[in-house]
């Protein structure tokens, strides 16, 4: 059952409302799994992301279809999609904009904001990595408070307002590894691994063809921004939170978890409880379930976690630790 009043101050969406919603987004989650062929897993974390409101990392070869997830989402969406290629000459201003100074036909000077490409509803940081430290830490303002100040000025970034960053993991050369406290600000890490040889074969044909257009809108960025609300109305079982805590805190050094050097903070415990709502209205349904936290662990906790340098030296993986803490879910 859905709460009755919403905290945040909106009525709450009715059955009604929240079935003709959800069937509207199956039929989005259709249109995106025609488009980027042989990758559901990752169409569904990637919507995942958007209903539960926050940002994610794309990590994975090249030509495994990152840009093309990020424009097709953009396109069913109907989001205002931008897209910046991060290198090592970029500069913040790039990003954010700039104010320009002005004369007037009277003479007078005055400056004004040049909004940058972050004033998009849908920001595609293509390879995020390659970017200097300076630059990164542009968009953590934007990710976190969804507005950006430039010379003393607070800009409002438009509603809804993600980020989908990529990231290379082979091209190592003449890259700056994101900070940790940029690294937690993304809800999700989206790992895009190769297609099956069935799928491989149907993007073969599909995109080597005729013309292989965008497909068209199915929502709208207030259906987007309502059906984010919805989520976060939808009611958290106690054994779910619970079950998330358990497991988030198991991987604290302070908790015995010695082969980490540190651990998932707060931050990872919303994102399981947000992406497990998410994932249970994709499902069709109303309330989360254990199950919905367990497909989520990977995706919200290897990138807020680090390898103490025993682990390293003894051949242990980020998803080693966490295949461990995974059984405290159904403690």
């Amino acid at each position: 059952m859905l709460n009755r009043f919403a905290d945040d101050g909106h009525p709450p969406v009715t059955p009604d409302r929240l079935a003709a919603l959800a069937d509207r987004v199956g039929v989005a989650r259709g249109a995106i799994e025609a488009h980027v062929i042989g990758q559901r897993a990752v169409v569904d974390l990637a919507l995942i992301t958007l209903l539960a409101g926050g940002h994610a990392l794309l990590v994975g070869l090249p030509g495994l279809a990152k840009t093309r997830l990020v424009k097709t989402l953009g396109a069913v969406m109907g989001l205002d999609t931008r897209r910046v290629q991060f290198t090592p000459d970029l500069m913040p201003s790039d990003i954010l904009g700039a104010e320009v100074l002005e004369t007037a036909a009277d003479g007078s000077r005055s400056f004004r904001f040049l909004p940058g490409p972050v004033f998009g509803q849908l920001l595609m940081a293509d390879e995020i990595n390659r970017a200097s430290p300076r630059t990164q830490s542009a968009l953590l303002e934007a990710m976190q408070e969804h507005q950006v100040t430039v010379a003393g000025h607070r800009h409002h970034l438009p509603v809804p307002y993600h980020v989908l960053a990529t990231q290379n993991p082979i091209e190592q050369e003449g890259t700056y590894p994101l900070p940790e406290a940029q690294l937690d600000r993304f809800l999700f890490e989206i790992r895009i691994g190769y297609p099956s040889l069935a799928a491989e074969r149907e993007i073969l044909l599909a995109t080597t063809g005729g013309d292989d257009p965008l497909p068209a809108a199915v929502l709208g960025p207030d259906d987007l921004v309502e059906a984010q609300r919805l989520v976060r109305q939808l009611p958290a079982p106690e054994g779910v939170v619970a079950a998330i805590l358990r497991v988030v805190r198991a991987t604290r050094p302070d908790a015995g978890a010695t082969d980490l050097a540190w651990g998932a903070g707060p931050r990872a415990a919303q994102a399981l409880l947000l992406g497990a709502r998410a994932r249970a209205f994709l499902e069709g349904r109303t309330v989360p379930l254990i199950e919905d936290v367990a497909a989520l662990l990977t995706p919200a906790l290897a990138h807020r976690m680090a390898l103490s340098y025993t682990a390293r030296a003894d051949g242990l993986g980020i998803d080693d630790v966490i295949a461990r803490v995974a059984p405290l879910l159904e403690a």
